[in-house]
C-alpha cells in the first residue's frame, strides 16, 4: 500500500474491490453464470433455477460474507488500538473461544440453527445474542484476570485472553465428546469457518449487532487516538480513559460473537486487516472505516476461492483466510520499517 495516498482514496479502491468481489461471488461457484443472467435474476427475472440460485444462495451468502468479514476486522481494528497491541485479535482474546462456546451451548437449546440449517429472524438473532453472552462470560473472566486496583491492564490483558482462550477450547472439547456424532461434524465444520447457512434473516440481523458496534466504536476514534500517547497522556485531554477501554472491549466483543455465530471461528482477518490499514492512515477514524472494508473484501473473496476451488466441493473459508493471510502478515511484517 501506498502511505501517500490519503485515507479516502483508499476507502475509494476498497469499495470498488468489494463491488468487483461481490460480482465475483454471484458468478462463481459449483455453477458458473453468465453476467446477463445474473442481472436478470437479480431482478427477478429469468429461468427459476438461476434466480434461486442467485437470489436465495448467492445473494445472501456475499452479503453475510461483507458483514462478518468487515465485523472481524472492525473488532480486531478496535482491539489492537485498545491495548495499543498491533498482534491482538478476537481469537488470541479468547472472544472467539466463549462465542463459540455459548453458540454451541444456544444449538443444543434449540435457540438457532447451526450452519446449513435455516432459521427465522428471531433464531437468527437469538443465536448471536446466544454467542454474546458467551463472549461476555470470556470477556468478564479475561477483564477479572486482567484488573489491577480497578484499573483495566492492558498488558495483563493478552496474556488473559490466552489462558481463557484455551480453556473454551477444552468446554467446546468436552460439549462435542457427548454430541451426536452428525451433528457434531457439522459442527465442526462450521467451527472452521463456514457461510453456508446464509440466509435473509441472517443478514439482517448480523447488520442489526454490526450497526450497533459501530455507533459504539465510532465516536471512540478521538479516545484511539489519545490512547496511542499513554492513558496517562489521555486523561490529561480529557478522555474518560477506563468507560473508552470498557466500551471499546465490549463492542468488539459483540462484533466478534455475532460473526462468530454465523460464520464459526475465522482466523487472520481481524489481525492482517487492520495491520495493512495502519500502515496507510494514522487516524482511527480512517482505520476503523477502512478496516471493515477491507475485511469484508477480504472474506467475500476467500469464499468466492472456498466456493470454486474445487467446485462441487467445498472447502472452510477459515482455511482460506488463514493460507492467503498467513503468508501476507509475514510479508507485512517484513516490510516494516
Amino acid at each position: 500500500m501506498n502511505p501517500r495516498r490519503p485515507a479516502w482514496a483508499w476507502g475509494v479502491v476498497l469499495l470498488g474491490a468489494l463491488l468487483a468481489a461481490l460480482l465475483a461471488s454471484l458468478l462463481l461457484g459449483s455453477v458458473s453464470l453468465a453476467p446477463a443472467d445474473v442481472l436478470r435474476a437479480l431482478a427477478g427475472r429469468g429461468d427459476r433455477e438461476t434466480v434461486s440460485i442467485v437470489r436465495e444462495l448467492r445473494l445472501p451468502r456475499a452479503l453475510l460474507a461483507v458483514l462478518v468479514g468487515g465485523a472481524l476486522a472492525l473488532s480486531g481494528a478496535a482491539l489492537q488500538a485498545l491495548l495499543g497491541n498491533p498482534l491482538a485479535d478476537p481469537y488470541l482474546l479468547g472472544v472467539s473461544g466463549g462465542a463459540a462456546c455459548g453458540t454451541l451451548v444456544g444449538s443444543l437449546l434449540g435457540l438457532g440453527a447451526s450452519a446449513g440449517m435455516r432459521a427465522g429472524i428471531f433464531d437468527a438473532l437469538a443465536l448471536p445474542f446466544a454467542a454474546f453472552l458467551g463472549a461476555l462470560a470470556a470477556v468478564l473472566i479475561v477483564g477479572i484476570g486482567a484488573s489491577a486496583g480497578g484499573r483495566l491492564d492492558r498488558g495483563r490483558l493478552l496474556l488473559s485472553g490466552v489462558v481463557v482462550n484455551a480453556l473454551a477450547s477444552a468446554i467446546l472439547l468436552f460439549l462435542l465428546s457427548f454430541g451426536d456424532p452428525s451433528r457434531t461434524q457439522t459442527f465442526v465444520f462450521w467451527m472452521l469457518g463456514s457461510l453456508a447457512g446464509a440466509t435473509p434473516g441472517a443478514v439482517v440481523a448480523l447488520s442489526v449487532y454490526v450497526a450497533l458496534s459501530l455507533a459504539l466504536l465510532l465516536p471512540l476514534a478521538r479516545a484511539f487516538d489519545a490512547l496511542t500517547l499513554g492513558e496517562e497522556t489521555a486523561g490529561t485531554l480529557g478522555i474518560r480513559v477506563e468507560t473508552a477501554k470498557r466500551t471499546a472491549y465490549v463492542a468488539a466483543s459483540l462484533l466478534a460473537a455475532a460473526a462468530v455465530a454465523y460464520a464459526g471461528i475465522i482466523g487472520f482477518v481481524g489481525l492482517l486487516v487492520p495491520h495493512a490499514v495502519r500502515r496507510v492512515t494514522r487516524s482511527h477514524r480512517a482505520l476503523l472505516l477502512l478496516s471493515f472494508l477491507g475485511g469484508a473484501v477480504l472474506l467475500v473473496v476467500s469464499d468466492v476461492v472456498a466456493r470454486s476451488l474445487f467446485a462441487p466441493a467445498e472447502i472452510a473459508v477459515g482455511a482460506i483466510t488463514a493460507l492467503l493471510g498467513a503468508p501476507a502478515f509475514l510479508l507485512l511484517l517484513r516490510a516494516r520499517p
